[in-house]
């Protein structure tokens, strides 16, 4: 297999320099991804201030959009259309995995399955981060990527079967005791205080705020990104595209600036918006 030569790079660099672009995601993929952040900030947006309801910023937010039934509404309906999107997902992946027996779907170096490369990985990013090793290098996807990609599989199962038996509790007290929609509310309030901090601290931080990216990852917005970024951050995955006379036709166009632009204000708004929900849950928890 050639061997690629790394260096460093910033997701900065993408369309300021000459070059080949190479294609990362699809714009199904990235239109996906746009429903789940942005129904995620709102289900975050909204449901925060009915857990924390006592604190002054929960109720000044309440009174500025009409009550906390207000509030209440835009999160019901931040959640059915994330059930959408998510539906919508795992038929993609049934017809694609199943039906039509698509390889790399559950196994292989262009699966979101784990396998045993990412437990190496994991070890060997703890012994690069303590002097003790090599960088490892990675495939179409790291660890952590697919980490974050199944927390929305967890979230979906825990957070969203608990609040849709809150919303429709009647029903679900047919063959659900009593307790269970008590435990119910609980895991729902707990279980979406830690999607939302670990979206907001680690998920951002992960893929936009490290060296590298900082400050933002224009991939998942323009679906491209230089050969060089693409040599840097996955330079197994490169190799084996070359080696496989693939490379070709992964190649893309280059971002228009009002592309570029665009991405930016709707990345940096998104995280801003992250952080500062972030602080507010930090002071309710601990105020």
């Amino acid at each position: 297999m050639p061997e690629v030569q790394e260096a460093p790079v910033s997701s900065q660099d993408t369309g300021a320099k000459a070059g080949r672009f190479f294609v990362r995601f699809t714009r199904a993929q990235r239109t996906m991804h746009a429903f789940l952040f942005s129904t995620f900030l709102g289900l975050a947006a909204t449901g925060l201030p009915l857990r924390f309801s006592q604190s002054i910023w929960a109720r000044r937010l309440a009174s500025e959009v009409g009550g906390f039934g207000a509030i209440l509404f835009f999160h019901k309906l931040c959640a059915i259309v994330l059930t959408g999107a998510f539906a919508i997902h795992v038929k993609d992946i049934f017809t694609r995995g199943i039906m039509n027996r698509e390889k790399g779907i559950f196994w292989g170096a262009t699966s979101m399955v784990a396998n045993w490369k990412d437990v190496k990985d994991l070890f060997a990013h703890f012994r690069w981060f303590l002097g003790l090793g090599p960088k490892p290098k990675f495939e179409r996807y790291a660890y952590w990527e697919k980490f974050d990609y199944w927390a929305v599989f967890w979230g979906m199962m825990v957070i969203g079967f608990s609040g849709y038996a809150m919303w429709f509790a009647p029903f679900f007290a047919h063959f659900l005791p009593g307790w269970a929609l008590n435990a119910a509310l609980v895991i729902h309030s707990e279980e979406g205080l830690l999607a939302i901090l670990f979206i907001f601290s680690i998920h951002f931080v992960n893929t936009h705020l490290r060296p590298g990216s900082f400050p933002m990852d224009m991939v998942i917005f323009t679906g491209v990104e230089s050969e060089q970024e693409f040599k840097h951050k996955r330079p197994l995955e490169f190799a084996r595209m070359l080696d496989e006379g693939r490379l070709e036709a992964r190649v893309g166009e280059r971002p228009e600036n009002w592309q570029l632009n665009f991405s930016r204000v709707i990345g940096f708004t998104a995280i801003a918006i992250g952080l500062i929900l972030l602080v507010l849950t930090l002071t309710a928890y601990f105020g």
